[in-house]
């Protein structure tokens, strides 16, 4: 007896060591997404360049990261996941670094390429801790590691508004910053976080990565630039159309070889669909929310009649970090429900939180305090909704298929937060207030402001129709089951083969 208790002990200090590095390692990378929202203007100044040009700067991240994190996924459950994680890491360290030290425009963008290819780590993450947590305690390793997106999200903005706040800003300090935080991750990766025990091996399916490639790239890039374009321009109705084609082919592909890079019987089955649907509206909802009330607080009241006249400072500080500390804190909480309630549950108290916020901030954004207020209740529901699909995924994909389902549902994350922007960035910009002094740049209504909350809150509404309809069979598994496999043979798996975990025709029907 005293025997095992010392080695019970150790075992969940290399647990706790584990998630926190990979926990570190998530964090990283969702400040990538959120690190240039505030500087894209002292970019454009900085590099003289236009705003249709720099705002590639956002749009070549979020494309990097929709062709390179479903095949990295697929690629570590193959190959390896520490060592796809190491690979992962240096190539964001060489991408903050050269995004630090260029002047170019051009190398900016491929710096930003490069950082956007390390979102494939999430879904690593979560693969690596299938495998090395006991299953017991996974939903809530699962949940830290998730919680950490949003925490990150948010703290990107915060960090970017404290670095840029003096009388000579320079964006590249924010650029040191993500290479600072990117090497630490990567040592505590390389120290703490234990080589591969298993991989599936088998050939990479190129021909079904680069038609997914295409599909995503043709997707989001009207997305993101249909604002630029025109959303009735011949580029931005041929990019869809193009997605559309694509996306058949890939799925013929997908049916017809051996070895596919996505089993379409496991991405059209209910659960997973269902939380890639859920993924796409809690994304649209988070960048709703980080986008909507930056741009709001900093509105000039003596001129608009609305707004607070922050600063980036003051609005990074002040309004958006709370929201960003309680999406942290409740990532936790958000794990303890999922291991006893049950996923479901999870998603639809994370709809109603979320819903509540949006109300409450379209209902009273005169207010401090009711921004702030709200900001946090939706910072928590965010945390939730993350907490709670990757219970989803790992509950209903075998262990080979890990990766590659997690990083669909990070994609479709990511597509939602594209989706966010453009839709702020279009709503604002489809009304002005009249009778602005001369000269004065043209400013959105308050209304505008008013609609893009409730249609954020619309999408949390539509989170509970996603987990009451696509997710009937979630919440009654079992601990073991929502685990999955543990680290010991055969432990959490009631005796079933990885195979026999995988969804059955008949249950993929349903």
């Amino acid at each position: 007896m005293t025997s095992q208790a010392p080695a019970a002990q150790g075992s969940r200090r290399n647990e706790t060591v584990i998630v926190f590095a990979l926990s570190l390692a998530a964090m990283v990378v969702s400040m990538m997404q959120t690190l240039v929202v505030p500087i894209l203007g002292l970019i454009q100044n900085d590099l003289e360049t236009t705003s249709a040009n720099v705002s590639w700067v956002t749009t070549a991240t979020l494309l990097s990261a929709a062709v390179f994190t479903p095949l990295l996924g697929r690629f570590g459950d193959q190959h390896g996941k520490k060592q796809t994680l190491v690979g992962v890491l240096i190539v964001m360290v060489a991408g903050s670094v050269l995004a630090a030290v260029t002047h170019s425009l051009l190398w900016l963008i491929v710096g930003r390429v490069l950082q956007g290819a390390a979102t494939a780590i999430f879904p690593l993450a979560l693969s690596v801790l299938r495998e090395e947590i006991r299953p017991a305690k996974l939903p809530g390793a699962m949940a830290m590691v998730s919680g950490t997106l949003a925490f990150g999200s948010g703290l990107a903005l915060v960090a970017t508004g404290l670095l840029t706040s003096g009388d000579n800003p320079d964006y590249r300090s924010a650029f040191w910053l993500a290479t600072g935080l990117a090497t630490l991750a990567l040592i505590a990766v390389v120290a703490l976080v234990p080589a591969t025990r298993e991989t599936t091996g088998g050939r990479t399916d190129v021909l079904g990565a680069l038609t997914l490639a295409a599909t995503l790239v043709l997707l989001l890039l009207p997305i993101t630039q249909g604002h630029e374009w025109g959303w009735s321009s011949a580029r931005t109705l041929g990019c869809f159309a193009g997605a559309v084609v694509m996306a058949a082919l890939w799925t013929v592909v997908e049916r017809k070889v051996r070895e596919p890079l996505v089993d379409m019987r496991m991405f059209a089955h209910r659960p997973v669909l269902f939380a890639n649907v859920a993924g796409l509206l809690v994304g649209f909802g988070s960048f709703a929310l980080f986008i909507g009330v930056s741009y709001l607080v900093q509105m000039p009241s003596k001129v608009t009649g609305y707004g607070f006249s922050a600063s980036v400072l003051r609005a990074s500080v002040e309004y958006l970090l709370p929201s960003t500390v309680v999406s942290l804190l409740a990532a936790p909480v958000g794990g303890q429900l999922v291991r006893h309630k049950g996923p479901r549950l999870v998603l639809l108290l994370a709809s109603l939180i979320g819903t509540a916020g949006f109300v409450w901030i379209a209902l009273d954004h005169e207010h401090t305090f009711s921004v702030i207020a709200a900001g946090m209740l939706v910072g928590a529901a965010i945390s939730f909704g993350y907490a709670a699909m990757p219970a989803v995924i790992v509950a209903s994909v075998p262990p080979k298929q890990t990766g590659i389902a997690n990083g669909i549902n990070s994609i479709s994350r990511s597509t939602g937060s594209a989706i966010g922007s453009a839709m702020i960035t279009t709503v604002l910009a489809s009304k002005s207030i009249e009778h602005l002094p001369p000269g004065a740049p043209k400013l959105p209504a308050e209304s505008q402001f008013t609609l893009t909350f409730v249609i954020a809150g619309t999408a949390f509404v539509l989170v509970a129709l996603v987990a009451w309809a696509g997710l009937r069979r979630i919440h009654t598994l079992r601990a073991a089951e929502v685990a999955g496999p543990a680290p010991a043979a055969d432990a959490g798996t009631g005796g079933r083969t990885p195979e026999a975990a995988a969804p059955s025709d008949k249950e993929t029907a349903r």
